[in-house]
């Protein structure tokens, strides 16, 4: 394990964890913290022993968002637009959102704000059923500026996007489910293990396939169909010159389950 102070890291078994670790802020994000998991992001997506990453929180919540105490003091010192919060935040979210192995939001308290938007860009969110979202941009007068007015009309349609933003109410698990804005609901004491479930099936899996896999749909909403078929095709080539394309066409050929080693 290594740890910075305001996070914690493994990596065992091909999955890194991350875990916000500030609970007496909620996990609260400021600019040391954000800049942390931009250096662990980048760490983690050279190393190929890496192959699915974990995001989560420590104690009662995911993550609180901006650190609104740094934010208070950087308007009482006058420099609030420059003192680089939201520029470093964009770095993050683009980092994580851009991250060419599977990522997993496990949810596993209330995330506002920036971090709901931390949530976002991850490609799978299991929420605990004690989970809450909130938007919280609205609620203090400022619209979103972390992503959430992109991601969201993606995940859960605009009008829902709308509600979650405009009306900034707290989203239980349950609706949070039922819109599209996580995956999976688990008892709270059941929330590890289903994280670790599903890190274990995609760390055993084809991480280059999975990778082109995520720039295929990342990309191909600016494209028409002609143009993603082009674009399929071309991944499809790199697939099947991976090590585990051929080690997926020879375990066909053999009649047995491929062994992936993530290239």
């Amino acid at each position: 394990m290594t740890s910075h102070p305001t996070l914690l890291d493994t990596v065992e078994a091909g999955i890194a964890r991350i875990t916000l670790n500030r609970p007496e802020q909620r996990n609260a994000l400021d600019i040391p913290t954000l800049k942390a998991l931009i250096d662990l992001l980048d760490r983690h997506a050279a190393d190929p022993a890496v192959r699915v990453l974990v995001l989560t929180g420590s104690g009662r919540s995911f993550c609180a968002g901006a650190d609104l105490a740094e934010w208070a003091d950087a308007e009482r010192r006058g420099i609030l637009e420059s003192y680089g919060w939201t520029e470093t935040a964009h770095v993050l979210m683009n980092r994580l959102h851009g991250f060419a192995k599977p990522t997993i939001a496990a949810i596993n308290g209330t995330a506002v704000g920036a971090g709901m938007d931390l949530s976002l860009c991850c490609d799978f969110r299991l929420a605990a059923q004690s989970a809450r979202f909130k938007a919280g941009y609205t609620g203090m007068a400022y619209s979103p500026d972390a992503g959430a007015s992109w991601h969201l009309p993606r995940l859960i349609g605009t009008e829902q996007a709308k509600r979650l933003l405009f009306l900034d109410g707290l989203w239980g698990a349950d609706r949070a489910l039922a819109t599209g804005l996580v995956s999976e609901v688990c008892a709270d004491e059941q929330l590890p293990s289903a994280v670790a479930e599903l890190a274990a099936r995609l760390a055993a899996g084809p991480t280059f396939a999975f990778a082109q896999t995520k720039v295929l749909i990342r990309d191909g909403v600016q494209r028409s169909l002609a143009e993603q078929l082009q674009a399929e095709q071309a991944a499809g080539l790199l697939c099947g010159r991976s090590r585990d394309g051929a080690e997926a066409l020879q375990a066909a050929v053999e009649k047995r389950l491929p062994h992936f080693i993530g290239q």
